[in-house]
């Protein structure tokens, strides 16, 4: 970190009266984000956001056509926030209006790409697990807090305190960009040759029904990254703010699948067969003017959709970026795109898998 960095940051605490909070680093993730925990005089404690803007390409302004998008870079054409504080400051805020507990945000300054946050604890439910908490109620509180959000549609904009962010669709383009980093990343990693012009094609025709699916049942708040690493349990509150919720700035409008594909299909957790049947069996129950035919179609379609995101774009590009210990949570992405593979209206995609990246080679 720069030395020009560290004294915005401390001229900001400062500015807001936190200049003198100790301050703790706190594990990172992949992104270009980084947190510190402010210990207080008076024993109590925030969180410190950091998310330089020059360590990101530009977000994708509203109107962009495909081609502005792709000349802009991934972010724009992922529709991803590119870290944006506004973004944090107002999906937050939304999630709270909603009473949901997202952080309240004590302080921000935008343009420096910094804020403070409440501190929601240490709890999050994938850590719980792990320490022996029955799974099932998290997983249940978490479904709940889906059926909430889905109860009516977002707004076009999110806006508080003076910021606006325009809460976008996860479009054909947005899910094609991301789908196809795993014809980028996977060769590389596994030292396959490049995938030819035939083999592309196919891919495309075999993708394209999805994600045209996904973007034309793109109609609830989506949180976008909703798992159990950013997932806290709160027992002293009540209902649906029992959890608390992170990571949410790349919050989009999106198919009511997304969210649970991510939570159910867990890359960094597995999530039984069984445990996923009976969290769509509660989400769909609460919701049932849902077709559940074809919501589960769409389901698996979007959750392979994602899986390959994941193989492709976080794990294999990561650690091929010097991060290795991501390759470790490719064998059960793997089992969860395979899971999704076996229903029989993917059957095509399911072979094209097998020509390509034959079973061996899933490591």
């Amino acid at each position: 970190m720069s030395s020009d960095r560290e004294a915005l940051k401390a001229q900001f605490l400062a500015t807001n009266g936190l200049g003198s909070a100790r301050r703790e680093p706190l594990s990172g993730d992949a992104s270009t984000r980084s947190y510190q925990r402010l210990h207080l005089a008076d024993g109590s404690r925030l969180i410190f956001m950091d998310q330089p803007p020059v360590l990101e390409s530009a977000a994708c302004p509203p109107g962009a056509t495909d081609a502005e998008r792709v000349a802009m870079g991934y972010n724009a054409t992922a529709r991803l926030a590119a870290g944006s504080v506004a973004a944090f400051v107002t999906t937050a805020a939304y999630l709270r209006e909603r009473g949901l507990s997202a952080p309240r945000v004590q302080a921000h300054d935008i343009a420096a790409g910094l804020a403070v946050l409440e501190d929601l604890g240490d709890g999050l439910f994938a850590t719980l697990i792990a320490e022996g908490e029955p799974e099932a109620p998290l997983y249940e509180a978490a479904v709940d807090v889906q059926v909430a959000l889905q109860e009516q549609p977002p707004p076009e904009v999110l806006t508080a305190d003076g910021a606006a962010w325009p809460l976008l669709t996860y479009d054909t383009l947005a899910l094609k960009v991301a789908t196809d980093t795993f014809l980028e990343w996977w060769p590389k990693l596994s030292g396959a040759a490049p995938y030819g012009d035939e083999a592309v094609a196919e891919w495309d025709a075999l993708w394209a029904p999805v994600w045209v699916r996904g973007e034309a049942g793109a109609s609830v708040f989506t949180h976008r990254d909703y798992h159990a690493q950013n997932l806290l349990w709160l027992p002293e509150r009540g209902g649906v703010a029992r959890v608390g919720l992170l990571d949410f700035q790349d919050a989009l409008r999106a198919h009511p699948a997304w969210d649970l594909t991510h939570l159910l299909q867990d890359a960094r957790r597995d999530v039984s067969p069984e445990l996923e049947q009976a969290m769509l069996d509660r989400f769909l129950k609460a919701r049932p003017k849902l077709d559940r035919a074809q919501f589960l179609a769409d389901y698996r379609a979007l959750a392979a959709s994602n899986a390959a995101r994941i193989l492709g774009r976080v794990f294999a590009r990561q650690t091929l970026l010097g991060r290795p210990q991501y390759r470790a949570f490719m064998p059960r992405t793997w089992r969860y795109l395979e899971r999704n593979l076996a229903d029989p209206a993917m059957a095509d995609l399911k072979r094209w898998f097998d020509r390509h990246v034959p079973a061996g080679a899933r490591t």
